[in-house]
Protein backbone atom coordinates (compact mmCIF):
# COMPACT_ATOMS: atom_id res chain seq x y z
CA UNK A 1 0.00 0.00 0.00
CA UNK A 2 1.39 3.38 -1.45
CA UNK A 3 0.01 6.35 0.62
CA UNK A 4 1.96 9.68 0.62
CA UNK A 5 1.41 12.92 1.81
CA UNK A 6 0.58 13.83 -2.04
CA UNK A 7 -1.90 11.85 -1.47
CA UNK A 8 -3.72 13.30 1.49
CA UNK A 9 -2.06 16.20 3.58
CA UNK A 10 -3.44 14.99 6.88
CA UNK A 11 -2.34 11.94 8.56
CA UNK A 12 -6.22 10.78 9.28
CA UNK A 13 -6.96 11.18 5.95
CA UNK A 14 -4.07 8.59 4.88
CA UNK A 15 -5.03 6.60 7.49
CA UNK A 16 -8.63 6.16 6.37
CA UNK A 17 -7.45 5.85 2.80
CA UNK A 18 -5.20 2.62 4.21
CA UNK A 19 -8.56 1.64 6.44
CA UNK A 20 -10.61 1.46 3.18
CA UNK A 21 -7.84 -0.50 0.82
CA UNK A 22 -7.43 -3.20 3.69
CA UNK A 23 -10.97 -3.50 4.57
CA UNK A 24 -11.73 -3.56 0.45
CA UNK A 25 -9.04 -6.87 0.32
CA UNK A 26 -10.42 -8.02 3.69
CA UNK A 27 -13.92 -8.13 2.11
CA UNK A 28 -12.44 -9.93 -1.23
CA UNK A 29 -9.93 -12.18 -0.05
CA UNK A 30 -11.63 -15.62 -0.88
CA UNK A 31 -11.46 -14.53 -4.40
CA UNK A 32 -8.01 -12.99 -4.61
CA UNK A 33 -6.24 -16.12 -3.51
CA UNK A 34 -2.28 -15.95 -3.27
CA UNK A 35 -0.82 -12.66 -4.55
CA UNK A 36 1.33 -9.58 -4.22
CA UNK A 37 0.04 -6.20 -5.17
CA UNK A 38 1.08 -2.51 -4.83
CA UNK A 39 -2.24 -0.39 -4.31
CA UNK A 40 -1.83 3.23 -4.94
CA UNK A 41 -4.91 5.68 -4.97
CA UNK A 42 -5.12 8.40 -6.69
CA UNK A 43 -4.36 12.17 -5.70
CA UNK A 44 -6.72 13.33 -3.47
CA UNK A 45 -8.87 10.06 -2.90
CA UNK A 46 -11.99 10.26 -0.86
CA UNK A 47 -11.67 7.94 1.60
CA UNK A 48 -15.11 6.38 2.59
CA UNK A 49 -17.77 3.51 1.00
CA UNK A 50 -17.63 4.38 -2.52
CA UNK A 51 -13.18 3.87 -2.50
CA UNK A 52 -14.34 0.42 -1.03
CA UNK A 53 -16.71 -0.61 -3.34
CA UNK A 54 -14.91 0.66 -6.49
CA UNK A 55 -12.33 -1.45 -5.20
CA UNK A 56 -14.13 -4.57 -4.71
CA UNK A 57 -14.70 -4.09 -8.48
CA UNK A 58 -11.31 -4.13 -9.21
CA UNK A 59 -9.52 -6.16 -7.22
CA UNK A 60 -11.13 -9.90 -8.83
CA UNK A 61 -10.11 -8.42 -12.05
CA UNK A 62 -6.76 -7.79 -11.35
CA UNK A 63 -6.62 -11.63 -9.65
CA UNK A 64 -7.54 -13.29 -12.27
Amino acid sequence: MLVTRKHARLATRRNAIKRCIREAFRLERHRLGSLDMLVRPPYNAEPGKAMIERLRVILPKVAS
